[in-house]
């Protein structure tokens, strides 16, 4: 038996053979070439070839895990129709008298390699991005096509790494789970494994090669190992595991229907976070109380235009009317950082974690948040619409929100535009926020506590910097108190506080929250029936 650790994507148990799963080599050979035009004409044929391969894989992410996983697919798209990248293959074909091969792979390693040197996250993580199409585009030009499952029956996926392509070609039906040697917890494919709902490890010390291939395994994505070939004590107590994890899941079914509330009558609201409005139909699912977290920004992330008031409005319309009279909190435009949009023409920021975002972007371009919120509050007609300002540092912040949100309201009563009553909130995810969380509570009607960007500004360290992860500690007494304080001004003003940062799904955490007095966790759509477990078997009295 051997056992080899990762880092845990997504829990449960995956018993079956292993599948080493290789990606097919295209030898890439530089040769002279006569016919330069021909040559260019080669490649843009492949080019298009491949444009209509990735819309293929778009709708078919669309369909298996939503439109927020599948935007992948249409940054891909952009990418390959990127003037600089284009120029440069045509450019080498033509000045080096080159096969499209030749100039694809140097173009693919040039602005990888460019990518991976940038000081930002965000671009950083687009290298992969890059090889994955040059690798799609050589792959059409060579006549060599994609790897593929060479199993009839359901596997356990090891490989060296997985591209968001390579993952949503697979069938679902022959994969049990998928572990990888590198890949960070990130990823998209990490993230395409948890709306999957697939055990899943990345960064694992075990070899991709034929020395596990077609050997019996299983992973245990809650402990991050994989067994490989284990004894019978080992495989005993896994199989044991396995069961209690299936009858656990059935025990969450029948907390469908059922009230958050502890023994002791203590009630929580337990609401969903969600990128679009594919999602809602895994938040009805998942018997979520309301919507804590709506993630407008993907609306401008998945275009290539600023979305129009009407095309906004729609949207945020179709969500209340679904949610049929539940909360739904809507964060405004929350760009910048990580999240980039090339049509805002963003100058190139040192440190874009503590520069230009998300409340800072809509105040200094008003025009934007303007119609924004004019959607909003038309959608808040039909439905039960809760507005929040994300990344707010200060007083002055809300009362020029404030200010914009009167001269909005002021128009829209001019031409006569029903809207219904909106709740409005700030996020807390700055230690500013928290040390003024008492005046900040006077202007608002309730707080989110976004608690992944807290932890990374108390403890000044990068979250997604897979090197500082033994550093980063969510659970530091620092953030914990900073949380508590936080929902005792909120209450000392009256008003409601929740959770919609990671912490909110810990379920370590769940009775401290309770203890603590937070009203509301939103969370991804599966952790909502195991809090309610929690939940409901607790006594805060008695904590």
């Amino acid at each position: 038996m051997q056992i080899y650790e990762g880092k845990s994507v997504f829990g449960g148990i995956a018993m079956g053979k292993i599948c080493v799963y290789k990606k097919n080599e295209k030898q890439v050979k530089r040769q002279k070439i006569e016919d330069e035009e021909a040559e260019v004409t080669r490649y843009q044929e492949a080019r298009e070839k491949a444009m209509q391969q990735l819309q293929g894989l778009y709708d078919k992410a669309l369909l298996e895990v939503g439109e927020a996983n599948a935007a992948i697919f249409e940054v891909h798209q952009m990418m390959l129709e990127d003037d600089d990248y284009n120029e440069s293959v045509e450019n080498i074909i033509r000045t080096e008298h080159v096969n499209a091969e030749y100039a694809v792979a140097t173009t693919g390693d040039n602005f990888s390699e460019m990518f991976a040197a940038m000081d930002d996250d965000y671009m950083r993580a687009r290298a992969a991005d890059v090889k994955d199409i040059s690798e799609r585009v050589l792959g059409i030009l060579s006549g060599v096509s994609d790897a593929d499952l060479a199993s009839d029956e359901p596997v356990i996926i090891v490989a060296d790494d997985l591209a968001p392509s390579e993952t949503v070609q697979m069938d679902k039906s022959k994969v049990l789970s998928f572990v990888t040697v590198h890949g960070s917890l990130n990823s998209h494919t990490a993230i395409l494994a948890r709306t999957m709902s697939i055990p899943a490890l990345v960064g694992t010390n075990l070899a991709a090669d034929e020395t596990v291939d077609g050997k019996f395994a299983v992973v245990d994505g809650a402990a991050g190992k994989i067994y490989v070939e284990p004894d019978e004590a080992t495989m005993e107590l896994l199989e044991k595991k396995q069961q209690e994890f299936l009858e656990q899941k059935e025990l969450l079914e029948t907390l469908k229907g059922k009230e958050n509330v502890t023994l002791d009558g203590k009630q929580m609201l337990l609401y969903a976070n969600i990128g679009n409005s594919k999602d809602l139909a895994t938040v009805i699912q998942n018997d979520a109380g309301g919507i804590g977290l709506f993630r407008s920004e993907f609306i401008y992330l998945e275009r290539d235009h600023y979305p129009t008031e009407e095309e906004q409005f729609l949207i945020y319309k179709q969500v209340a009317q679904t949610l049929a009279g539940k909360r739904v909190i809507i964060r405004t435009l929350d760009i910048g950082a990580d999240k980039q949009c090339d049509y805002f023409e963003m100058e190139k920021e040192e440190n874009p974690a503590m520069g230009c975002r998300a409340i800072r972007i809509c105040l200094t371009r008003p025009e934007i948040f303007k119609t924004q919120l004019r959607a909003l509050f038309r959608a808040s007609a039909f439905g039960k619409i809760a507005i929040m300002y994300p990344m707010i540092v200060s007083v002055e912040e809300v009362r020029k929100i404030k200010a914009i949100v009167a001269e909005v309201k002021a128009e829209l009563d001019a031409q006569g535009i029903e809207y219904g009553e909106v709740e409005q909130g700030i996020m807390i995810e700055t230690p500013a926020a928290v040390m003024i969380s008492d005046l900040l509570a006077e202007e608002v009607d309730f707080f989110s506590i976004g608690t992944n960007d807290l932890t990374q500004y108390t403890l000044a360290i990068d979250r997604q910097n897979t090197k500082l992860d033994e550093f980063y500690d969510p659970h530091h007494p620092a953030v914990l108190r900073m949380i508590r304080m936080v929902v005792e001004n909120a209450h000392k003003k009256g008003i409601w506080v929740g959770i919609c940062g990671d912490l909110g799904a810990d379920l370590e955490l769940t009775q401290e929250f309770l203890k603590m007095g937070v009203d509301e966790l939103s969370v991804s759509p599966g952790r909502i029936l195991p809090l309610r477990k929690i939940i409901r078997e607790t006594n805060v009295g008695q904590l």
